[in-house]
């Protein structure tokens, strides 16, 4: 068995949400552990609209996903969250009582996290890649096929063919480029969504030689045992060829599952976790759910409501946490502790 971590209250979900709740969370000394199916923190701000402004976050005129995230990471600075990027939680165990609860969560890494509190922030569920229809590609998932990376040394040396349009094909092909022996972008058109510094770079490099980009779509694959070989290539002019790889990171996006978390035993309601309104705690005591992923009367899907409900949930999470130890209720202008906690004066 894999070696297991202690901490006080395991965070799932990395987004706007999850973040915020790091900080209320350690403002009542407890620490945390964030597990993201993402291999970065922002959620869907950092993955689906990361220069898309939003006009509702209090003090901030307006403010866009990405530039949201990094301040949130730098307000949760002081408290040394830790990160388990690229994870996603598989299972989830009660291990304790009612009254002094605890939890073991297992991600799809081995990663074993024990707590006595569990907070689900994962907006709709977790982000899942959307596949190709390319029949037989399951095969080569995880050996050759790949939907996001996680080790990055893998691909050293290898041909690595990578589909999409968007910021995580560019960036990834971008990112690869250095240490894959050739990388190949292929795209349906010639037209992106990505960010333009990384389109003008990726040209660059194409136009240099340094890269190859092609007009097409993948129809088929070639290979054995879970191994690419080859994939079958129609190109925009009608020329089907087969173009030779060892690795295929496919990028057509990210679609919302509730996944393993209809499987942890908490009531559902349209895959949504129904809360009370006073703490937002679940039908299990010790589990939280905040931000997106859960339902009550009057519910608004809104960052500022997650941000809310984050606040309370942390309140009520510092009983399970330190069940003999009262709390105080403080303001951050008016208690210097708090205030040394953020490092200021």
């Amino acid at each position: 068995m894999n070696e297991v971590v202690s901490t006080d209250v395991a965070i799932v979900g990395a987004g706007p949400v999850g973040l915020f709740s790091v900080f209320e969370l350690g403002l009542l000394d407890m620490k945390c552990h964030l597990i993201d199916i993402l291999s970065r923190p922002g959620g869907q701000c950092a993955e689906l609209y990361p220069e898309k402004p939003i006009y509702d976050i209090p003090g901030y005129p307006v403010i866009n996903g990405q530039e949201l995230v990094d301040n949130l990471m730098k307000q949760i600075h002081p408290f040394g969250p830790t990160f388990h990027l690229g994870e996603m939680v598989e299972s989830l165990e009660p291990l304790g009582t009612a009254d002094r609860p605890l939890f073991r969560v297992a991600t799809d890494a081995g990663t074993t996290i024990e707590a006595k509190v569990v907070i689900i922030a994962a907006g709709g569920g977790s982000f899942q890649p959307k596949k190709p229809p390319i029949p037989g590609l399951d095969a080569y998932e995880n050996t050759s096929v790949f939907y996001s990376v996680r080790k990055m040394e893998h691909f050293r040396g290898r041909r690595v063919v990578i589909v999409g349009g968007g910021d995580s094909a560019l960036d990834w092909a971008l990112n690869l480029h250095p240490i894959a022996s050739r990388i190949t972008l292929i795209h349906r058109r010639d037209a992106f969504r990505a960010a333009p510094h990384s389109v003008n770079a990726m040209r660059a490099l194409v136009a240099g030689g340094q890269m190859d980009f092609v007009l097409g779509q993948v129809t088929a694959t070639k290979g054995e045992g879970g191994q690419l070989a080859a994939l079958v290539l129609r190109k925009e002019s009608g020329e089907v060829v087969d173009l030779p790889c060892d690795d295929m990171l496919p990028f057509f996006g990210l679609t919302m599952k509730l996944g393993p978390i209809a499987g942890w035993g908490l009531n559902l309601h349209e895959n949504l976790v129904p809360t009370d309104t006073e703490k937002f705690e679940t039908s299990t005591p010790g589990i939280f759910a905040v931000g997106d992923i859960n339902t009550y009367a009057g519910k608004l899907k809104l960052i500022l409501c997650g941000f809310h409900e984050a606040a309370l949930a942390a309140q009520r999470a510092h009983h399970y946490v330190y069940p003999d130890k009262k709390l105080v209720f403080q303001y951050t202008t008016s208690s210097t502790n708090l205030q040394r906690k953020l490092g200021v004066s």
